[in-house]
């Protein structure tokens, strides 16, 4: 039998080390897309907002108009799937199929 060299480093693998900040979380697509998506959920609620009245006791048909029921909540809805897209869009970057 061979006598096994105890000075001799074991494989284990090498790889099993855990690098917990590696980087930019995120990669510049995804920062745009962010932006974006804030752009437009701002525009979204700027749609939301208006339709009151100076006098309280004086109804305002204008609170349901199309712009308020329809087109803000889609832009709404929009804008936060765009922010969904943006945090979970995951590009392989050159640098890190390098490493």
């Amino acid at each position: 039998m061979a006598k096994t060299d105890t000075n001799v480093p074991k494989k284990n693998n090498a790889k099993r080390e855990i690098e917990w900040a590696p980087g930019m979380p995120f990669g510049k697509i995804n920062y745009i897309l962010m932006l974006i998506g804030i752009a437009v959920l701002f525009i979204g609620y700027i749609l939301l907002s208006g339709g009151g009245t100076d006098d309280s006791s004086q109804f305002s048909p204008a609170i349901f108009d199309t712009r308020r029921l329809v087109i803000a909540p889609v832009t709404l809805v929009a804008g936060f799937a765009i922010e969904f897209v943006a945090i979970m869009l995951k590009i392989n970057r050159k640098s890190d199929t390098n490493e």
